[in-house]
């Protein structure tokens, strides 16, 4: 899989895996729901690779990012003469996608009217170009997203009702990052890796304090924040090491700054230990009896130090 990784190992992300797998060769319609920068979009993509119609195309439309006088025609393209300016035809993303994935986001910006034209599409797996007499047959598999509640748009008459259980088939919700910070040091070290590859730098590690903020910030912006916070940091870094400075300040709060100055010589201790064993864990390809030998320790031991530093 060349795709875009689902990066985490929490009891949240390793069951949204299982749900992946589970609907990934069902054609049934799926809502991915959750904040903005979740990830909805790597599930999107990973459904589609783990599923028969891989080989196919997999097409993306942000509903919120197209100006809605242009959404319909980027949906269901148009002929030519269809209006001013439409010089030549155009097939929308619907034909595009025939045979594979079509993944709309952000669903909850579209108008009531295209709600209805999309679940006319949607209903019969056929469309119309604008401008157009012909009906041509869909057969494409409908993924959505959205980082709005839908029930009680559909409630406020915002949001279809029809067209809301018509996607919601199967619905996927990806908790926000500080929901499942067990997974920061996994997406912190693959974020790390990538654009220290990107930038052609040797970034080996980032420091107790740096990451010991990153714990204690909440990430309003979810894994999307946390990915250009360590992007940032890379260019920035001119060490093998990141450093607090090479953090944003917003990120460095006084509360963050005084937290760890404030730090028990206990805690940093536990931490250390904790990234010690992990890094080697995943070194030894999580084998524990490989990771003893490795760090010089009683294997009964490590198991010891495995439960109390809560690592799997």
């Amino acid at each position: 899989d060349s795709g875009p990784k689902f990066i985490g190992r929490s009891r949240e992300i390793e069951y949204i895996r299982q749900t992946i797998r589970a609907v990934a060769n069902s054609c049934a319609s799926v809502l991915i729901t959750g904040e903005s920068g979740t990830g909805k979009e790597i599930v999107a993509r990973t459904i589609h690779d783990q599923s028969i119609h891989k080989s196919n195309p997999f097409i993306v439309i942000n509903a919120g990012a197209i100006p809605e006088n242009l959404l319909e025609s980027e949906l269901f393209g148009y002929e030519r003469g269809a209006f001013t300016g439409a010089v030549k035809s155009k097939p929308g993303k619907f034909e595009l996608a025939e045979g594979g994935t079509i993944f709309l986001d952000e669903i909850g910006n579209m108008s009531l009217p295209l709600q209805c034209k999309i679940l006319r599409a949607v209903e019969s797996m056929e469309i119309e170009r604008l401008g157009s007499v012909n009906i041509s047959p869909l057969h494409i598999r409908i993924i959505a997203a959205t980082n709005k509640d839908l029930r009680p748009l559909t409630k406020a008459g915002l949001f279809r009702e029809d067209l809301y259980y018509r996607l919601n088939v199967f619905n996927i919700h990806l908790p926000p990052l500080r929901e499942h910070m067990a997974d920061l040091p996994d997406l912190v070290e693959h974020f790390l890796t990538k654009y220290s590859i990107r930038e052609h730098k040797h970034m080996e590690s980032i420091s107790l304090s740096a990451m010991k903020i990153l714990e204690i910030y909440n990430w309003p912006g979810n894994i999307r924040e946390l990915e250009h916070v360590i992007e940032r940091a890379v260019i920035l870094c001119c060490d093998r090491e990141i450093s607090v400075d090479h953090l944003p300040p917003e990120i460095v709060s006084d509360n963050a700054a005084g937290d760890i100055k404030n730090e028990s010589y206990s805690n940093a201790v536990t931490d250390f230990k904790r990234l010690i064993i992990n890094r080697t864990l995943k070194e030894m390809g999580y084998s524990k009896t490989k990771t003893a030998q490795k760090l010089g320790l009683n294997r009964t031991y490590l198991y010891k130090l495995l439960k109390e530093l809560e690592l799997k």
